[in-house]
């Protein structure tokens, strides 16, 4: 993959009032939706740390790594990284599918006047597919994508346009979304992945023709 790693220097100053704001709403209304039973259907997943992915972006965006300011978050969940990069001036998409997080994200970003956009949609453009091997998950490309005749989108957004993807990926599924990214972004764009490790990678996808859809 024509990825290359990008050097983060994460500082430890607090992020800014409205940043903070925005992740302590989120982060007490994820608790209070799942400490309430609300989340039944939905697994419980670890959250990352807000404050790191924070420091990431402002590093990403003072450093002058990101090419503009579209950003799109893989399973937003309740949209705590789609709000920080809003916040840092980004026009911030999350695509989720689960009906219930949909709407609570939505909420909560009217709710702090947070302008951003969750779009109902999988990771997965129409015709992607993951499949389960022995080492992990691996990423299934439509054929079409693979002969260079199809434009891999979104339900209003199409991922070439988008600056900077977010992702905070089952441990199994690293891979995929770094071959994903490889896939539907083009050149220029940026990947930050959020580890369960408390660690955060950023990865810019290099020039190259056979990678540009």
């Amino acid at each position: 993959m024509p990825l290359q790693t990008l050097s983060l220097s994460l500082s430890d100053d607090p992020p800014p009032a409205p940043i903070a704001d925005w992740i302590d709403e989120a982060n007490r209304r994820r608790e209070k939706f799942y400490n309430e039973g609300l989340g039944l259907r939905i697994p419980r997943y670890v959250p990352s740390n807000p404050q790191m992915v924070y420091a990431a972006m402002a590093d990403l965006k003072e450093s002058g790594h990101l090419r503009g300011h579209t950003f799109c978050e893989w399973g937003s969940g309740f949209a705590i990284a789609t709000g920080i990069a809003s916040l840092l001036g980004m026009q911030a998409f999350g695509l989720e599918i689960e009906p219930e997080l949909i709407a609570r994200s939505r909420n909560l970003a009217a709710y702090m006047k947070v302008p951003l956009t969750i779009l109902d949609s999988d990771y997965l453009p129409e015709g992607f597919d993951e499949s389960e091997e022995m080492g992990g998950k691996e990423l299934i490309l439509p054929e079409a994508t693979m002969a260079g005749s199809m434009l891999p989108e979104y339900e209003g957004l199409n991922p070439a346009d988008v600056d900077l993807f977010f992702v905070y990926p089952y441990p199994d599924q690293e891979e995929v979304m770094m071959d994903l990214f490889a896939a539907v972004a083009s050149h220029g764009a940026v990947l930050l992945i959020y580890r369960e490790e408390e660690e955060v990678d950023a990865f810019l996808l290099e020039e190259n023709d056979d990678n540009d859809f």
